[in-house]
């Protein structure tokens, strides 16, 4: 009983933490970055505005509402670029693995919610990190390296924040 207890406390941490990788494509062609970093951007905006109205902690809240704002304007600008480059793209979309991490984060009991949406910042924002970082050496248009690169810094400011926050938060 008492392992049965403790995985199911234990699952949901450990289900959002497997973030799918990002397409081979995406890290030197535009249209693969494009779309994975709106993908990304999408996933922490939804996941955000949950934890805005859900989230117990205070400084939990006040992180969501910055991610809100920072990956709005970070979507903006891959787009800007993107038309900069010659390209019309989509709209941001959900795969079925980031769609699963909003649900599953939905879903969430009111005392789990914090410590779920905290579990999913890590591996959220590490890959958003590789994405950034591979596009910002390797990509094939020069207006999205650019956007790549001015959304490194920004990437690695959410990681450290959430992982202080999780820390913080045991």
């Amino acid at each position: 009983m008492r392992f049965a207890l403790l995985t199911s406390l234990t699952l949901p941490v450990v289900a959002a933490a497997q973030t799918p990788p990002q397409p081979p494509q995406a890290s030197s062609q535009a249209a693969g970055y494009v779309a994975a970093a709106g993908r990304s951007d999408l996933h922490e905006i939804r996941s955000s505005q949950i934890a805005m109205k859900k989230a117990k902690s205070p400084q939990v809240r006040r992180h969501a509402q910055m991610l809100v704002t920072h990956h709005r304007d970070t979507t903006a600008a891959t787009l800007a670029a993107a038309r900069k480059a010659g390209m019309s793209p989509r709209p941001p979309a959900l795969d079925a693995g980031a769609a699963r991490s909003i649900s599953e984060l939905d879903g969430a009991a009111p005392a789990d919610l914090d410590r779920v949406y905290l579990g999913q910042q890590s591996p959220a924002h590490q890959a958003a990190l590789s994405l950034h970082q591979a596009y910002g050496r390797n990509g094939d248009q020069a207006p999205l390296r650019a956007s790549a690169e001015a959304a490194i810094p920004i990437v690695q400011a959410h990681l450290s924040q959430a992982e202080k926050l999780r820390t913080n938060a045991r």
